[in-house]
């Protein structure tokens, strides 16, 4: 039995209030933290989670253009990378 019927039986059963489950199956459902993953936003725009403690969400075609840009900013980045500061990803 996966750990998600698991959760569903033991809410069926009475064993755990609504709200556990919802908490507990909301805790499966995501991604191990760092772990970059889209969501479709209320607005309908693309939102990207792992990145920051915020989302980082746009419309698709501002992140068409972003992504269309990808190669300008990997060479800017290599241009100036002597001025660049890198933050260490957290250990999984």
């Amino acid at each position: 039995m996966s750990d998600r019927d698991q959760i569903l039986a033991d809410l069926a059963a009475g064993k755990i209030t609504p709200a556990d489950a919802s908490a507990m199956l909301d805790k499966l459902e995501r991604p191990p933290r760092g772990t970059l993953y889209c969501k479709v936003s209320p607005k309908g725009a693309i939102s990207v989670y792992g990145l920051q403690r915020m989302p980082v969400t746009l419309y698709a075609e501002q992140w068409e253009r972003l992504l269309d840009f990808a190669d300008q900013v990997r060479a800017f980045a290599a241009e100036h990378a002597d001025e660049l500061k890198r933050k260490q990803r957290p250990a999984m």
